[in-house]
Formats: C-alpha cells, sequence, structure tokens
C-alpha cells in the first residue's frame, strides 16, 4: 500500500542528487552550478550518479541562509576559502548589516508613502494626468526623488 508519508533516508545512505533536490528545495541544477563554484563538495559517483552523504542537506541549507541574508554565492565561496587571502568574516558582516539596514530604510520609506496614499484625503490627485499634485507631502516626496536631492525622502504628518 503506498504511503504519502515523506521519504527517510535510511541512516548512512547517500543521497542522489534528485534526493538531494527535494530534501533542500534547491533544483539539481543548482546543486551542480554549487558544486561547481566549490561550495558543495563534489560527491563520489556510483555508475556515473552523484552519491551525497547526509550533511550535504546541512551544508545546502547553509547556503541557503548566507543567500537569504544577502550573501552573494561569490562571497560565500570567498569565505570558505581557506588562508590569508579569505575576506574577514566580521568585516563582511557589517558591509551585510549596513545593506540590510539600507534595504529596510528604502522598505520603510516605501511602506510609509503607500500608508499616507490610503489616508491622504487628496489621493484623487496624485492620479491627475498632469502629475500636479496638491498633496504635500506627496509633493515633497517627489521633490525627495529628483536628481541632485540631498533628502532621502520628506514625510509630513
Amino acid at each position: 500500500m503506498p504511503s504519502s508519508a515523506p521519504e527517510v533516508n535510511p541512516a548512512g545512505k547517500p543521497l542522489t542528487i534528485g534526493e538531494l533536490a527535494r530534501r533542500t528545495g534547491v533544483a539539481a541544477s543548482a546543486l551542480r552550478y554549487y558544486e561547481e563554484l566549490g561550495l558543495l563538495p563534489a560527491p563520489p559517483r556510483i555508475s556515473g550518479q552523484r552519491r551525497y552523504p547526509e550533511s550535504a542537506v546541512t551544508i545546502v541549507a547553509s547556503i541557503r541562509l548566507q543567500s537569504d541574508a544577502g550573501f552573494t554565492l561569490a562571497e560565500q565561496k570567498a569565505l570558505r576559502a581557506p588562508g590569508e587571502g579569505a575576506p574577514d568574516w566580521r568585516e563582511l558582516a557589517q558591509r551585510k548589516l549596513a545593506e540590510l539596514d539600507e534595504r529596510i530604510a528604502r522598505a520603510q520609506a516605501a511602506r510609509d508613502a503607500i500608508s499616507h496614499g490610503l489616508r491622504c484625503p487628496r489621493r484623487d490627485a496624485a492620479q491627475r494626468p498632469d502629475f500636479q499634485v496638491v498633496c504635500p507631502d506627496f509633493q515633497a516626496r517627489v521633490a525627495a526623488r529628483r536628481p541632485g536631492s540631498s533628502r532621502p525622502h520628506s514625510h509630513q504628518r
């Protein structure tokens, strides 16, 4: 009788690339690319098929987590490189935090603009074809987006 339960890998049994892809949610082509970059160690082959150890699941999860945190695959490769040429982890992490803070600030500014648009009694003015906007908050935001503006965004409440 077929079971709908997820497949369980018997302890120590090597994983095919398809099994690793299913277990990690990463396409087999991406796994081959990770291997090509040196992020995922090249596994032994049995009858020409890659056979990954169970630990490959954790390695792929680590690659995905670092990608989610904003680290490029090239940065991840550099961080894994042994020796003096490897970048300083803390320095790169500080740069990533600064990048994330900037992305968060841009997202918050976008959220504030949309939220204001939903509350603004002059909302229809922003839809005029001549872009002559009556809302002073929207005017300030538009002015802040002009090239050469020193203000990241203006917000009048």
